[in-house]
């Protein structure tokens, strides 16, 4: 299965993604913030990377723009966690090289079922 990157300040998020793919029988990396989730990205092959927008210290969206800068991370795909819905966030997003989005609160099944959606393109 695949190697799945999280990276959020809430503790109570990264274990509701960590048992809903966990339970699919991905493994998953975690982190509380974009510094500490850069460096994990660097140091392990993620075959994908689910991004909080608002955490404290570095933002998701400039871990993102930071991400694709670098040539083993460029192709692979990131999906915002976030409870922010503004469609011009939304397109900000999508320009940083986000490959998708998913809505806080979200339930366990959609999660599952969109992060097995990107995986399989």
């Amino acid at each position: 299965m695949a190697a799945i990157l999280t990276v959020d300040d809430s503790a109570s998020i990264r274990h509701t993604v960590k048992i809903a793919l966990g339970r699919e029988g991905h493994t998953i990396g975690e982190a509380q913030d974009g510094e500490e989730g850069l460096a994990k990205a660097d140091a392990e092959k993620y075959d994908l990377i689910l991004v909080d927008l608002n955490m404290p210290g570095m933002d998701g969206m400039t871990m993102i723009r930071e991400l694709r800068k670098k040539p083993l991370q460029a192709g692979v795909p990131i999906l915002f966690l976030s409870t922010e819905s503004d469609i011009s966030v939304k397109r900000e997003a999508k320009a940083a090289g986000a490959t998708g989005w998913l809505t806080k609160p979200f339930d366990a099944d959609q999660l599952v079922h969109i992060v097995n959606k990107v995986l399989a393109k």
